[in-house]
């Protein structure tokens, strides 16, 4: 499928969906053969021991970029982290290991200090320091660099919402380097200190000075070391990226928390169905999770029966949305009630197999900021056929639901929204693209609703969505009220009063409706028996946790 430059689709003939997909099936079968072999070719060894093996991961979308500070996508986020360390682990809510910090503390609640492990390199050899967290907190603060992470460093002082600094300005105040190993900075206010833990030692990605400090800023984004990261921090380092098909690393030799014990990673991309197939092969030995390379519900069943895979079934803090275009779809009015016409009870039931729960808002069961008394929006497309009538809704307008392929219950979820919203008189038109053209027509405003994954903290703070400005606010959504409770909820220390803030601003959002949360599903984790030691953690933020020390069963 393609699509022309106004981005309407072209829609093909049964018999030639057909063959092509004929084709699309053959060139995957090859495809996985040959990575398959090349997988083999790393584990035949007799009684070698798990460091001379390749390891591989099945994932559904591709990375849009290999950008540590402007990645918005979870595919990207993920692979990055095999290649780049932060500063801390969250293996559980709010639970903290050290990382490329040994520590970060503060005495007063808004002065903050990184100890960074003395022992840390880049791959190249040379030491990484308190200078190169400096360049990159000041690059991400600069108004000319292209972010995605801004919102993390916005509670320092001389940053806006967006973690920017004035135009002209090129150093975050307060910004200092005190020794080698250790950065001290300066909160606007006092922060409850596990928002700076989770916000700044869990998301900000250093980046190494002496490498990208001669490239302007706003040129980093589309520079070669983007595409291809020659000096990094994490235990393994760039190989090779073939679009859409793999992305491959090897062990790094530098690395400070120990040698890997698996020589090479290869992180393959493919549709849904086939992580079966590679499961039960052995292609693949594990699944990413956090809605990146989750098995259908369909075929949960049968990998459970897999004699050589595991499989575990855990609550998410991500959740699937449907956004608005707040400037094509102005009238809140409707925005409601087309999230009136949506069945998401048949989506859970149906898609789901009931693995899975409704969400309403940007919090899940498992995130202690929910307001549970919040009433539920429910399916009733009588009522929201006359809620449409009552705001004087144009039924000769054609709305385009743009939708990401590679999650096949977000894909076929999409089916249904699209029937719900025809079931009332709305006609739509339905396109699908690859995640990162969706990412580029999410930022360009070339959609009128559009579905993505979201899945961000334990803290509440999500101004990168609802925020103006923010990396992730596709829907342009501008509310004063919500933009200044914003501001506050992020910079308010006491616990009761942020959850207060909160429960005022999902009030707001649900009254606004810029964004329709659809579900949050079950993450469906399948790894296999050979392995020893890692794979997808049951708390999504952990699922990279300690990569070096993954491995398989010895081999006799």
């Amino acid at each position: 499928m393609e699509a022309d430059t106004d981005g309407t689709k072209i829609r093909i003939g049964a018999e030639q969906k057909m063959q092509v997909r004929s084709i699309k099936t053959l060139l995957i079968c090859l495809l996985s053969l040959t990575l398959l072999l090349l997988t083999a070719c790393g584990n035949t060894d007799k009684g070698s021991t798990s460091s001379t093996k390749t390891m591989s991961v099945g994932l559904v979308n591709a990375p849009t970029s290999f950008n540590p500070i402007n990645t918005g996508d979870i595919a990207g986020q993920f692979i990055e982290r095999f290649m780049f360390d932060s500063f801390l682990d969250m293996t559980h809510p709010l639970k903290f290991e050290p990382k490329l910090a040994e520590s970060i503390d503060t005495t007063d609640n808004q002065t903050y200090k990184i100890k960074l492990n003395p022992k840390a390199k880049w791959s190249d050899g040379k030491p990484i320091t308190a200078d190169d967290v400096v360049f990159t907190f000041n690059l991400i603060a600069n108004p000319k660099s292209e972010i995605a992470v801004g919102a993390y460093l916005s509670a320092l002082e001389g940053m806006d919402n967006s973690g920017k600094l004035k135009k002209g300005e090129t150093a975050i105040p307060d910004l200092k380097k005190v020794d080698e190993h250790t950065v001290s900075f300066k909160t606007k206010v006092p922060v409850d200190p596990n928002y700076i833990k989770e916000m700044i030692g869990t998301k900000i990605i250093t980046l190494p000075a002496h490498v990208l400090q001669k490239i302007k800023p706003e040129d980093l984004a589309n520079s070669t070391y983007m595409q291809a990261p020659n000096v990094t921090s994490g235990p393994y380092t760039f190989v090779k990226y073939v679009k859409n098909t793999y992305v491959q690393f090897k062990a790094s030799k530098n690395y400070y928390l120990g040698k890997p014990k698996v020589s090479s990673m290869i992180l393959k991309i493919m549709q849904a169905p086939n992580l079966v197939d590679e499961l039960k092969t052995g292609g693949i030995q594990m699944t990413a999770s956090g809605g990146n390379g989750n098995i259908s519900f369909q075929d949960l069943k049968t990998v459970q029966q897999f004699s050589n895979v595991k499989t575990q079934l855990n609550k998410q803090i991500g959740y699937q949305t449907m956004m608005f275009n707040t400037k094509t779809i102005k009238d809140a009015k409707v925005r409601q009630a087309i999230a009136t016409a949506i069945n998401r009870e048949q989506i859970v039931k149906q898609l789901l197999k009931g693995y899975g729960d409704i969400v309403d808002g940007p919090y899940t069961k498992i995130n202690p900021y929910l307001n549970t008394k919040m009433k539920t929006i429910g399916y009733d497309p009588a009522k929201a056929k006359q809620m449409l009538k009552d705001a004087g809704f144009d039924f000769n307008k054609t709305i385009n639901l743009v939708v990401p392929i590679g999650n096949k219950v977000r894909e076929q979820s999409a089916d249904i929204i699209t029937q719900n919203l025809k079931a009332v008189g709305i006609k739509v038109n339905e396109t699908t693209y690859d995640f990162p053209t969706v990412m580029q027509k999410g930022k360009a405003g070339d959609f009128d609703l559009l579905l993505i994954g979201l899945g961000f903290t334990i803290d509440p703070d999500i101004s990168s969505v609802y925020a103006p400005g923010g990396a992730y606010n596709f829907m342009s959504y501008n509310d004063p009220e919500s933009t200044k409770l914003l501001e506050q909820g992020k910079l308010e220390p006491d616990s009761s009063k942020r959850h207060a803030i909160y429960n005022q601003l999902q009030e707001i959002w649900d009254r606004d409706m810029p964004i329709f949360t659809l579900y949050s599903s079950d993450d469906t984790v399948a790894v296999g028996k050979d392995v020893a030691y890692g794979g997808p953690a049951s708390f999504w933020p952990g699922t990279a946790h300690n990569l070096q020390k993954w491995s398989y069963k010895s081999t006799k």
